[in-house]
């Protein structure tokens, strides 16, 4: 998906301290006669789904430890998973429920926000984009910062949309959420991270 909004993937990636685990996981035993079609869909996204992993779990270990998860549960329901279809998605909703099983998940998942209600819906935020902003914007360290104070949901959303470039009908999937409620937070991130890049570039933003 081409968005002009999009927030630039190099500067929100992180690498995992363990590259090995990439390795070991092209050795995990195999649960289906189409473990090497998964590898060749699963393994390009592996550096995607950590860092979405971090960003959810807020912890480098715990995150790769979600990610191992992740994969052999995904190679393990391989079978289920329809030819055409967007891998991606189906594989960020199996990260995304895997971590709600979690400790860490089931504290994030009790907070519900005001803008998962229909009625508090806006339209996605117009004007300078974070794309625009965060070009202009040399301290990775300010965006980490900036984003770690956004609500977790909201951080979500806007990852998905604006990292991995997934569109809204499958971010609707893997957050099992209506599409307007996905709009609803992708536009308040957008917003509420704007006010915090705010004093970092003066009255440019």
């Amino acid at each position: 998906m081409v968005n002009a909004q999009c927030l630039p993937a190099h500067a929100l990636t992180l690498l995992p301290r363990n590259l090995r685990l990439a390795e070991a996981l092209r050795t995990m035993p195999s649960a289906t006669t189409g473990s090497a079609d998964f590898e060749q869909l699963a393994l390009p996204l592996f550096a995607s789904l950590y860092n979405h992993a971090f960003w959810l779990t807020r912890n480098q270990a715990e995150g790769e430890d979600l990610v191992q998860e992740t994969f052999s549960k995904a190679l393990r329901a391989f079978d289920t998973f329809q030819p055409g279809t967007n891998f991606k998605a189906w594989i960020f909703r199996i990260l995304r429920n895997t971590f709600l099983t979690s400790r860490t998940g089931i504290a994030t998942s009790r907070t519900v926000f005001l803008e998962d209600h229909p009625d508090t819906l806006d339209t996605i935020a117009a004007g300078s984009t974070p794309e625009d902003t965060l070009i202009r914007l040399d301290n990775q360290a300010t965006l980490h910062a900036a984003l770690e104070q956004l609500q977790p949901q909201l951080r979500e959303a806007l990852l998905l949309c604006d990292v991995e470039e997934i569109k809204y009908k499958d971010i609707a999937v893997i957050l099992d959420v209506p599409i307007g409620t996905v709009m609803s937070r992708i536009s308040r991130a957008r917003r509420t991270l704007r006010q915090l890049l705010q004093p970092h570039l003066g009255e440019s933003l």
